[in-house]
């Protein structure tokens, strides 16, 4: 980790409940655990992954974790040992209210930081190509302090369930400023965005903390309200919300209602030599798991099994993965 980091912080996005992927966690797991905490392409969770990813960059106790309070039985054990601060609000209200949240008290601890925002429900195929993206990140956002670095993956086909990212004028090498976003686009517009250059929107980005409260403030000025929320950390470097404030907010998105509205300050760059997925849905966990050469899980003949019917409902299941000799199968724990 280079001596830069000292002023580098990190915000690791792992509140959310995960329902689209209920599915297939019950078959893994028995329970509705949210993805973030289920080993999904390892026996490491995602959580646990994007803490090793986030590690590698920022200083683990300048690393806030937002998570929700009925997944402490799952994000205590993942966040065991670690000196990080983890932000716990009461129930989901979506992503920014938390990222506003974790500002905050970043901008009390060092107000001139540079915040990372990482989601930990992503694949990346290479993860040094990624740490070398994020040090480029950081590196660009200490020269452009008025703007916010997101980071862009490279289309592999019109898909309509990402956001997308339209790049415009080049800043400088792989570095572009960007013109607009278009979120979940229909099928004909997700095939212009890809023929014309759009990349997908990893919700990766940096950016210094008084630029990123700038742009909260700008696009939704009654958030400013929460400025007032004071969360101390406890021994447990907790940082606990009261109900009372989530009940008073509603769900508010940050892609669509903070950047869109604040495209023209965002610069984006493109990731390279990787191939990147957001393991949303499981028709994307098993394409992820199909394009590597490595053993398949020990639940995949449980998740085949319990697809069946559905399959000879539907003539064609594109999440379906067929069970093929050549496959190779880890065991389950403990076998």
């Amino acid at each position: 980790m280079p001596a830069s980091a000292q002023n580098r912080w990190g915000l690791v996005l792992a509140g959310g409940d995960g329902t689209r992927l209920q599915c297939l966690t019950r078959v893994i797991y028995g329970d509705d655990r949210p993805k973030q905490f289920c080993g999904l392409l390892s026996q490491e969770t995602l959580l646990r992954q994007t803490r090793n990813r986030a590690a590698r960059s920022i200083p683990e106790n300048q690393t806030i974790y937002a998570v929700t309070e009925g997944h402490r039985l799952y994000f205590q054990e993942d966040l065991a040992g670690t000196s990080s601060y983890k932000l716990v609000q009461p129930f989901n209200r979506g992503t920014a209210p938390a990222i506003l949240l974790s500002l905050f008290h970043i901008a009390e601890e060092q107000p001139n930081a540079l915040v990372a925002i990482l989601p930990c429900d992503h694949y990346y195929s290479n993860e040094l190509s990624f740490t070398a993206a994020i040090e480029s990140a950081f590196e660009t956002a200490a020269q452009h302090r008025d703007c916010v670095v997101l980071l862009g993956a490279h289309p592999s086909g019109p898909e309509v369930e990402f956001g997308w990212i339209v790049p415009g004028p080049a800043v400088s090498e792989n570095l572009f400023q960007v013109q607009r976003f278009e979120e979940k686009p229909s099928l004909c517009v997700a095939e212009q965005l890809l023929t014309h250059g759009g990349l997908w929107n990893t919700f990766v980005m940096v950016g210094s903390v008084q630029t990123l409260l700038n742009i909260c403030f700008d696009a939704l000025p009654q958030l400013a309200v929460l400025e007032r929320v004071r969360a101390v950390a406890n021994e447990r470097r907790e940082l606990r919300i009261a109900t009372f404030v989530y009940d008073n907010i509603p769900t508010i998105d940050f892609s669509r209602h903070i950047l869109s509205p604040n495209a023209s300050r965002l610069l984006v760059s493109e990731l390279n030599g990787l191939d990147w997925h957001d393991l949303g849905q499981a028709e994307r966990v098993l394409s992820v798991l199909r394009s590597r050469d490595a053993e398949m899980p020990y639940w995949l003949r449980q998740w085949e099994t319990a697809r069946r019917p559905v399959q000879r409902l539907h003539h064609r299941d594109p999440g379906s993965i067929p069970l093929r000799s050549s496959l190779r199968f880890e065991q389950p724990p403990g076998a």
